[in-house]
């Protein structure tokens, strides 16, 4: 009697094992393997509003991108991907030079939407990349920016070479573009690297993925999550707990400004309250109502403009 208790619950357990192994694969294939992401079809938290779909879709801003003659770049990485990145030297000779960071499943010229301004009022050379898994780049996995920090440095340090090494660098990122730039900023990194902008960010992955299993699928972090860590430390050889840009914005010495929309439900709103809170640097928090995640800059870009400029103003020499 005692033997088959016995072999019912190692049968048991051996079934929760394999179903959590299982588990655990397909959230790493549906969220980090590089692959068409069919499970954001559909999404409420990833509604757009009329409005900001205007502008994603038939913005000027597009028109402008196509019309523009970008230098393309390689970069091997330090793993020995070949990257692709892009530049825009400026009109007028300036020391100024934008790196602007896209989010999950973007490539690097959609950042042209806010490329625009930059080049034309601002007056700025602009760099842009596809990041690791997406575009041009090499990859069979998204880092959601803990390896895609490092690329990010080693981009600096390509467009100091090329501007020169007074030029002034700002890093702008947007969701998991400005969760790149913002663990690029606890790292050692070029002294030209003036500031940063974040807009949309997340704390770390694994509290945004246990934000959106509870959300998405209803399902408790545990025990899928550790696995699903465990899992892409073997495939993709970081964890979903050490890709953490809150931890690297303690260690930061550069201003940081976030841009955030009220009505985030993708990314909410409280990861940027707490990236603000644990920033020890010059800070400023923008929150922007009625906007949901990466929409601020499309529905209110008067106010956005305004906000990002005031901030450079006091920090860029």
């Amino acid at each position: 009697m005692k033997k088959r208790i016995k072999i019912m619950i190692i049968s048991v357990l051996s079934v929760l094992l394999v179903t959590d192994i299982f588990a655990g694969n397909f959230f790493y294939n549906l969220a980090i393997k590089r692959e068409q992401k069919d499970f954001l079809q559909g999404n409420q938290d990833l509604t757009v509003s009329a409005a900001a779909m205007d502008v994603f879709l038939q913005g000027g801003w597009r028109q402008w991108v196509a019309q523009q003659d970008f230098d393309e770049w390689d970069l091997k990485s330090f793993d020995g991907l070949n990257l692709k990145g892009y530049y825009l030297e400026a009109k007028e000779p300036t020391n100024k030079t934008v790196m602007l960071a896209h989010g999950y499943l973007g490539k690097a010229k959609d950042m042209g939407l806010y490329g625009q301004y930059y080049y034309e009022k601002l007056g700025y050379n602009i760099f842009i990349a596809d990041a690791r898994g997406h575009g041009k780049s090499e990859g069979d996995y998204i880092g959601f920016g803990w390896h895609d920090r490092l690329d990010w440095i080693d981009w600096t340090e390509k467009v100091i070479e090329k501007t020169g090494l007074e030029t002034q660098v700002l890093w702008h990122g947007l969701s998991m573009g400005a969760a790149t730039v913002l663990m690029a900023s606890g790292e050692k990194h070029p002294e030209n690297v003036e500031l940063v902008i974040s807009d949309s960010a997340y704390t770390n992955v694994h509290d945004l993925f246990k934000y959106q299993m509870d959300r998405m699928y209803h399902l408790p972090a545990f025990p899928i999550l550790p696995t699903s860590s465990l899992i892409t430390n073997l495939r993709a050889d970081y964890t979903l707990v050490e890709a953490s840009a809150l931890n690297q914005v303690k260690k930061a010495h550069i201003p940081i400004i976030y841009f955030h929309g009220n009505n985030d439900s993708f990314v909410p709103t409280e990861m940027a309250h707490e990236l603000y809170k644990n920033t020890p640097t010059d800070k400023e928090l923008v929150l922007f109502d009625n906007a949901g995640h990466g929409e601020a800059y499309a529905i209110q870009e008067g106010k956005y403009q305004a906000e990002l400029t005031n901030f450079i103003s006091k920090y860029m020499k």
